[in-house]
């Protein structure tokens, strides 16, 4: 077994600043939480290693900065992605609304047949609700993609959006005959993080 794994997934956050991908992922990985707002330069990514049916599995997530600026950067970890997770803000319409425009994306640089995951984040804030779940979810079973909401800020449905996700993979790569070299890592290459600086602009998780 691989340095104490028996599978390594790349997986990959995307969506417009804001929707809390940063905050996701530390809940994810940390079991934290942050009211500050940490937007991403360039790109970020942790490790969290889980058991699924017996098995122990390393996922490698990468968080994406939102800001268009830095799409060139964040396109060039699309390639060898096994899973991305599309992250809008329940409570920000244009975010859902560019949805699309992130499928474009993957579609124009990922691997064909990535796995995807749609995730409405913020689902805490029902007050400020302004995508519903019901529109939501007739919106991806159109798209044949999951949907899942969460809250980085409640911890509610991150763990389930996570390990969704790597179970899909899990399932398709057993599925799948092993290469000659009998890795289940999809030959994923460990990159190095772009270094990555934070600055303060308002609460978005």
């Amino acid at each position: 077994m691989p340095e104490g794994y028996d599978y390594l997934f790349k997986l990959l956050l995307i969506g417009d600043s804001g929707v809390g991908k940063s905050c996701l992922l530390l809940r994810f990985a940390e079991d934290a939480f942050t009211d500050s707002y940490l937007s991403t330069i360039g790109v970020d990514f942790k490790i969290r290693t889980i058991e699924l049916d017996g098995k122990t599995v390393k996922l490698q997530i990468w968080d994406t900065a939102g800001q268009e600026r830095f799409r060139t950067i964040a396109a060039a970890y699309y390639r060898g992605a096994h899973g991305i997770i599309v992250v809008y803000d329940v409570t920000d319409g244009e975010s859902y609304e560019h949805i699309k425009s992130w499928l474009t994306e993957i579609d124009r640089y990922a691997t064909e047949g990535v796995h995807k995951l749609l995730v409405g984040n913020k689902a805490d804030l029902a007050e400020r609700r302004v995508v519903q779940h019901g529109a939501a979810q007739e919106f991806a079973a159109q798209l044949d993609i999951p949907l899942l909401e969460t809250s980085a800020k409640t911890a509610a449905g991150v763990e389930d959006a996570f390990i969704a996700m790597a179970k899909q993979i899990k399932e398709s790569v057993d599925s799948t005959p092993e290469p000659s070299n009998n890795s289940k890592s999809g030959n994923v290459t460990v990159g190095r993080s772009l270094e990555t600086e934070k600055d303060s602009e308002g609460c978005a998780c």
